[in-house]
């Protein structure tokens, strides 16, 4: 039998409800032995100042604090569940079973909102979307385990529409999904541990368009030797995202695809040549010859 904790079927005892101009916005967290982080994605939920948000929380039976953490924060979450599940996509899925928004974001027990006003700035431009817009996001901010500041990420839709269809070229943490997409194109698909996300969005927007919604950063996604900066995770990123394509009726690999692929294995070559930590080194010393910021070394 497996162990089941949970904060009650609503913690709160009824459902939230929108309002036109005040649409409710539904935040999905997964979490597992995340309490060394979470304290930061607490407080920025608890400092919003938007009031029609619900905070659903899905932990895979977390043997840390973790669960601890959830119990004291009850006057913030409208929902929590800990129990084993498969990967992040599969406690995502449980979230978008309790989730009642219009509009629904996925934050990472890792991650944090960037201040105090963003949901209510999203939610006034959200508010403004037309119904056929399914999907809008913004910037994130890119930072270390210490939360410095990286760079940020996030360009206009007209610039990445055409590189979206080879790479997930939209920050995820910064998204804004319609409550209408997951009832048109369902949920995610648990047989991906990474790229699921890039995935469900291919679903959308290999026909249609996102809109970006400039001057907002959403969100601070940490960077400190995940999927990110281990060319190994990366290298399943890359065959993840072109098993998406295909599933979704692109048959061919573009040049954007093949050429991370090209970069990957110089990657790989450095990681082996040079070691780590020389390979870091050079890799930014390539990136500040493009005129980039460090990335490599700061994570």
């Amino acid at each position: 039998m497996t162990s089941r904790e949970e904060g009650g079927s609503r913690l709160h005892g009824k459902l939230k409800q929108g309002e036109p101009d005040k649409p409710l916005i539904s935040i999905i967290t997964a979490t597992f032995n995340a309490a060394r982080f979470l304290p930061d994605t607490i407080r920025s939920i608890r400092a919003q100042s938007y009031p029609n948000i619900e905070w659903i929380v899905i932990d895979g039976g977390s043997t840390d604090a973790t669960v601890d953490l959830l119990k004291a924060n009850e006057d913030v979450i409208d929902y929590w569940l800990s129990e084993p599940d498969s990967g992040i996509y599969n406690a995502w899925n449980k979230g978008l079973a309790q989730a009642q928004g219009e509009w629904i974001g996925f934050l990472g027990a890792d991650d944090y909102f960037w201040d105090a006003h963003v949901l209510a700035r999203m939610s006034t431009q959200l508010a403004r979307l037309p119904a056929s817009v399914q999907v809008a996001y913004g910037k994130i901010m890119l930072v270390n385990a210490d939360g410095l500041v990286i760079q940020a990420f996030g360009e206009p839709w007209e610039n990445v529409r055409e590189r979206f269809k080879q790479t997930m070229s939209i920050p995820h943490q910064g998204t804004m999904h319609r409550r209408s997409l997951f009832e048109q194109h369902g949920k995610f698909d648990e047989s991906f541990r990474i790229a699921g996300d890039y995935e469900l969005l291919l679903r959308e927007l290999r026909s249609a368009d996102a809109r970006f919604i400039p001057g907002i950063i959403i969100a601070a996604m940490r960077q400190g030797g995940g999927i990110s900066s281990d060319p190994g995770n990366s290298l399943l990123v890359l065959r993840e995202s072109r098993r998406a394509q295909l599933k979704n009726g692109l048959r061919f690999p573009g040049m954007i695809w093949s050429m991370a692929v090209v970069r990957l294995y110089l990657r790989l070559l450095l990681w082996k040549i040079l070691g780590e930590r020389l390979a870091r080194k050079a890799l930014d010393f390539g990136r500040r010859m493009m005129g980039l910021p460090p990335f490599w070394t700061r994570t």
